[in-house]
């Protein structure tokens, strides 16, 4: 059911989605229990956090409601009283004029763990980016967006792109990640940082079949060429 909905909003969240464990592993879950567990690199916080998402939490009858980003405030530790569950997720359309795109990369394909996952969610404006949302996974104790590099990005044209070298730079003040079994330090910051830029080439219009491992984005049609 969370398949069939997160990817009427993008086709993107199909394919990060489907790489969850395996079918029967994902007919077993919830978003909420993905959510709920908090892991660094769980695969929907990153995309839940670039769109914008707010996380409902009920204790008894007290029922309150925050933005999800705000939910993960330390490795395991989430903004959870005693008692209190996820309810629900409320996951906002993209508006018009809005743009979303989301990676994974992990060692293997199917039933991996992340080793980065990045979403990226921009506005834009006759060519130009007037707001944007992106958030990583992998590549901090929690879940989280990359302040730095959204305001490097704020303003600039998605025809140049020698323009975006500041907000791709700008990933190194927004992340230290760390070495672990996964990856190294130096491989997240790089591979973060080719995914930013990957998703403002196909924002910009350049066809996925160019950029992508595995082919052209979903739902786009091949070039007739």
């Amino acid at each position: 059911q969370v398949e069939t909905a997160l990817t009427a909003i993008d086709s993107d969240l199909g394919v990060v989605l489907r790489r969850i464990g395996s079918k029967q592993v994902r007919a077993a879950g919830t978003l909420g229990g993905n959510v709920a567990n908090g892991s660094p690199v769980g695969d929907t916080l990153p995309v839940l956090i670039a769109l914008g998402a707010t996380l409902h939490l009920r204790q008894s009858k007290d029922v309150r409601t925050l933005p999800l980003e705000d939910f993960f405030i330390g490795y395991g530790k989430q903004d959870r009283r005693p008692g209190e569950f996820v309810t629900a997720v409320d996951v906002p359309d993209l508006s018009v004029g809005e743009a979303f795109r989301c990676y994974k990369l992990s060692k293997r394909f199917d039933q991996d763990i992340s080793a980065v996952l990045g979403a990226f969610r921009f506005e834009l404006r006759r060519g130009i980016i007037v707001a944007a949302r992106i958030a990583y996974g992998g590549m901090a104790a929690t879940p989280r967006r990359a302040l730095a590099a959204e305001a490097a990005l704020v303003g600039l044209p998605l025809a140049d792109e020698d323009d975006w070298s500041g907000a791709i730079n700008a990933l190194a003040l927004d992340f230290q990640p760390i070495d672990d079994m996964r990856a190294t330090a130096v491989y997240r910051l790089q591979t973060a940082q080719s995914l930013l830029l990957k998703a403002l080439h196909e924002i910009g219009g350049t066809s996925s079949a160019e950029i992508r491992v595995f082919g052209l984005r979903p739902g786009e049609v091949p070039d007739a060429a």
